[in-house]
């Protein structure tokens, strides 16, 4: 199982610490990030060459509807660096694709549609998305503001994923409208977005691509979504104590970690399988699967807090 690095990034950082080793990633100097590390040239070089890479993909999906299977093969994956990418890669029924990595997501927007945030979702489905792992790697600021984070033992993590050759995973894909795509960038405003081509359980590859949510880099994060603003981080990570997104020594929220997998359970033995045997922690080396059964044994005794109980249910 070897990590394979990711494609052209977000301007203006070119070659990210993350992308040289997947295992490690080095704590961002905040202040020092807030200067461009790029000259004019060298971003326009970059822009150039990502638009060449996003054009060999979207040229391919330009005619299709969302669920159609693909006859051919595709390139891989791709990045979306504006929200115009986006638009490029809406089907013509006007709604976009999108690629559910972590199975509590989508199975809390199924049960509870009229409070989700994809309360018109249509079209969802089962899939397998090749080239890729889930790690529970991502601090989330959510946990500290609900309370069920725990510094203390570094028991804080979510799940994120990222390119891994040889891994396959088992997600979910479903359709959104155009007008949500906005509202959807700001919420997975810590992520990468890719454009992936997932196919059905038999192995057929959709013709459209879908937007997945794949790890980032704290460099990145910082210069890019936060625009080099310590204002911009202290309030979306920084008033929690978090000074560092992507970590390779946490372990996952208990309480999430129960959720996610009471989550795959009720997509099947397949899912839940897959989940167990396809997810990491940090050390990209302990699957969920041993972990629950050694270190984490007693995290699907756990019940969740009592004005939490219907949120992580499962």
């Amino acid at each position: 199982m070897k990590a394979i690095s990711i494609g052209p990034p977000f301007s203006p950082i070119t070659n990210p610490p993350w992308r040289r080793n997947a295992t490690s990633d080095r704590t961002p100097n905040l202040t020092s990030l807030a200067s461009p590390i790029q000259s004019n040239r060298s971003q326009s070089r970059s822009l150039l060459k990502q638009r060449n890479r996003r054009s060999l993909l979207l040229a391919q999906s330009t005619m299709a509807s969302s669920g159609e299977i693909l006859q051919s093969s595709p390139s891989q994956w791709t990045e979306l660096v504006m929200e115009s990418d986006f638009e490029q890669i809406v089907s013509p029924d006007g709604t976009l694709s999108i690629c559910a990595s972590v199975p509590c997501s989508l199975h809390h927007c199924i049960k509870r549609s009229a409070r989700s945030t994809f309360p018109d979702l249509i079209n969802f489905r089962v899939a397998k998305l090749n080239g890729f792992r889930r790690v529970f790697a991502h601090v989330a600021p959510i946990f500290f503001e609900r309370g069920i984070a725990k510094p203390e033992t570094k028991e804080i993590s979510s799940l994120s994923v990222e390119p891994c050759e040889g891994e396959s995973l088992i997600v979910t894909v479903f359709e959104i409208k155009r007008s949500e795509i906005p509202s959807y960038i700001e919420r997975e405003h810590e992520f990468r977005f890719l454009a992936v081509h997932p196919e059905t359980l038999e192995g057929n590859q959709y013709a459209i691509p879908a937007v997945l949510c794949a790890r980032y880099s704290d460099e990145e994060y910082f210069q890019n979504r936060c625009k080099g603003s310590q204002e911009i981080y202290h309030e979306r990570y920084g008033r929690f104590g978090i000074d560092k997104i992507w970590r390779d020594d946490v372990l996952p929220c208990r309480t999430y970690c129960r959720h996610c997998v009471l989550a795959a359970k009720n997509l099947g033995d397949e899912a839940y399988a897959n989940f167990l045997d396809h997810t990491y922690l940090a050390d990209r080396k302990t699957t969920l699967r041993k972990y629950l059964a050694t270190a984490g044994s007693g995290v699907m005794e756990e019940e969740p807090p009592e004005l939490l109980k219907v949120r992580y249910g499962g």
